[in-house]
């Protein structure tokens, strides 16, 4: 991890390695404060929210923020390029957030950015649903 305020401490390790092997979902900072806390290593709510602003500024975290109601969401992102080019898709039952790569898609993306040159922000861009785990349930 970069070196952003003169020093690396054991938390700001631990946060960053957390999100690392957990690359491949969207956490949330009671799961990293959890986390961290189990580890031994117990951080303040405020200090994973600042330590997590840097990690975005400096592009190895993605931020999702969706709908203004319920708490962000981040994600550790070795290709952030590979990020800016799907959708997501969020479950109204479970929370759990999807990445959806689909040839329809690209598609009409490339539809509305040439026939009516709209750039889509794909970071914002969500359809809500129930997914297969949780589609009988209400």
């Amino acid at each position: 991890m970069k070196k952003d305020s003169g020093y690396n401490t054991k938390q700001k390790e631990n946060l960053l390695s957390y999100l690392m092997k957990n690359k491949n979902k969207h956490t949330n900072v009671q799961e990293i404060s959890a986390f961290l806390s189990a580890e031994g290593t117990p951080v303040g709510v405020a200090t994973i929210y600042r330590q997590l602003d840097r990690l975005v500024e400096q592009g190895l975290v993605r931020k999702y923020a969706f709908d203004g109601k319920t708490c962000a969401c981040y994600q550790y992102i070795e290709d952030e390029e590979q990020c800016r080019s799907h959708f997501h898709l969020k479950c109204l039952s479970c929370g759990r957030l999807i990445h959806l790569d689909c040839d329809h898609l690209a598609d009409l993306t490339r539809h509305i950015e040439e026939e009516h040159g709209f750039a889509i922000d794909y970071s914002q861009t969500v359809f809500y649903g129930r997914c297969s785990d949780c589609g009988g349930k209400d």
